[in-house]
């Protein structure tokens, strides 16, 4: 098997002439070549491969066709890759000994392919000369086909043949600021089948994380922070279409990322940890208004409508707050459009890259050992402060809802190390620490929702300032209602912690 180490980019059409010129400082190009390559990849009716992480094409390179099964790699920022040259167009299943197909039974598999989708692009490739490291630049425009759907494609591909990471990282930064290059995870054979299927750009949700059971801490983390990564740049898309599950995803992976962070805290790097840490909170800070006011609007405001609120008095906040939303969603859009969002997809996956190299011994420790004292630690910590919960200031609840919130991801991230029986005390564990996190939020949101209405009705124009106060004034009610079930609920959760068996 080869393991592609490259970085993929979106590079707008107008700047692609800008890497053809074959100038980027600090390196030396070699001779450049040009090919046209068409590639068909093949699946089942029902996507098997693809349900398996797993593609399958053919190229056809001038009179050559080569076969290519692909894997994700998730401890890696590149993919698993087998190639095999073969006769004609369809596969040669007979070629797939040593790849994942080979697992899946390939006589029954080759009745089942059917080509899915085609890709026919204009490559040019550039080798690239740079310190100690040999990287190959790849220029993709063209077009993916799915029936009589079609996408463009205008793609650059760097690939270290040899040498460093981090002189491919130091390529890509260069090749950022000179042509406003967006870090893309996405592969062709990814949207392929999305045009296959159909599907409009949509919020991405995080991907399940499978961890070998010897894996070494170190390695669980970059598995872990990479699948964070890729779960918030692939969002990217639908916060531009305005899409408010795609910026609370975003919002998702950054919080994964940095949970992860903190779970690991003591493997990682002091000072360059807390400059990502302080731009993860930046983008963070950039997507809340739109999120929260949306949720705002749909749980809070929308109700309005159907209950005793007169539909002025509904209207009249209703208007306010669908204003700022579309200010903040405007807002959340600029942020990811942004040089500074460019700089830190490419900085963040550097980081990762270079984050354990300091700390070898303690990265070493078995990641099963240490999610078991992760666990046990912040479970621990969240019952001794669960048992005076009900009398926290709103501050201190928060801080305990955000350690819970730490646990969950935890367990979400170590899950698959642990025998069946400890998984399903961990399934159960999870399910309290939800309820729990549930329950303060809401209470913290009532707390912001208190101060957005009160600004609403005070700022509010004469001619519906009376229709505003008291809309305003049965939202707070209702919420002051739900506050102490509320509270009970998460005080009675937080019991249950202890007897979930998940460190018996």
């Amino acid at each position: 098997m080869g393991t592609e180490t490259e970085l993929k980019f979106r590079v707008p059409q107008r700047r692609l002439q800008t890497l053809r010129s074959r100038k980027i400082p600090g390196s030396t190009m070699g001779e450049r070549t040009e090919n046209d390559l068409r590639s068909t990849y093949f699946d089942t009716p029902r996507l098997k491969l693809k349900r398996r992480g797993l593609s399958l094409r053919v190229r056809k390179a001038g009179d050559k066709n080569v076969q290519t099964v692909k894997a994700d790699v998730p401890s890696r920022f590149g993919r698993g890759e087998w190639e095999t040259e073969i006769h004609d167009g369809f596969p040669d299943l007979g070629k797939v000994k040593g790849t994942p197909l080979e697992q899946i039974g390939p006589k029954k598999l080759r009745r089942k392919l059917r080509p899915i989708f085609e890709t026919s692009v204009h490559r040019i490739v550039l080798p690239v000369h740079t310190r100690a490291s040999e990287i190959e630049l790849a220029i993709d425009c063209g077009n993916i086909r799915a029936g009589r759907r079609s996408s463009r494609i205008e793609e650059v591909e760097l690939e270290l043949k040899s040498g460093r990471p981090a002189d491919l990282f130091r390529l890509a930064k260069t090749m950022e600021r000179r042509s406003q290059a967006e870090l893309y995870l996405r592969s062709k054979a990814e949207r392929g089948y999305e045009l296959a299927q159909g599907n409009k750009q949509q919020a991405v949700f995080g991907e399940t994380i499978e961890l070998a059971k010897d894996v070494a801490a170190g390695e669980a983390f970059r598995t872990i922070a990479r699948s964070c990564v890729r779960h918030f740049a692939d969002n990217a898309d639908a916060v531009r279409a305005l899409e408010a599950e795609g910026i609370h995803q975003m919002r998702v992976g950054l919080r994964r990322l940095r949970a992860a962070i903190s779970i690991f805290a003591r493997l990682l790097p002091d000072r360059r940890t807390e400059t990502i840490k302080a731009e993860l909170k930046w983008l963070t800070d950039e997507l809340a208004p739109a999120r929260e006011i949306d949720v705002f609007v749909k749980k809070e405001i929308t109700p309005l409508f159907s209950g005793v609120v007169p539909r002025r008095a509904g209207k009249a906040l209703e208007e306010e707050f669908v204003a700022k939303r579309d200010s903040a969603l405007a807002r959340a859009r600029r942020s990811v459009d942004s040089a500074r969002f460019r700089a830190l997809l490419l900085d963040v996956l550097a980081w990762i890259e270079a984050s354990l190299n300091h700390c070898a011994d303690e990265a070493s420790v078995a990641a099963s050992k240490f999610a078991s004292n992760v666990l046990h630690r912040q479970v621990t910590k969240v019952l001794k402060q669960g048992k005076h919960l009900a009398t926290l200031s709103a501050r201190e609840r928060h801080k305990v809802r955000i350690r819970v919130k730490k646990i969950r991801y935890a367990v979400e991230f170590f899950e698959s190390l642990f025998p069946k029986r400890r998984r399903k005390a961990l399934e159960r564990l999870s399910k309290h620490l939800k309820r729990i996190q549930d329950a303060l939020g809401s209470l913290n949101d009532f707390i912001a929702h208190r101060q957005m209405v009160a600004t609403a009705a005070l700022h509010a124009p004469a001619r519906n300032r009376r229709a505003r106060a008291f809309a305003s004034g049965v939202i707070v009610g209702r919420e002051e209602e739900a506050a102490k079930p509320l509270m009970k609920l998460a005080v009675r959760e937080v019991g249950k912690l202890r007897d979930t068996g998940a460190f018996s």
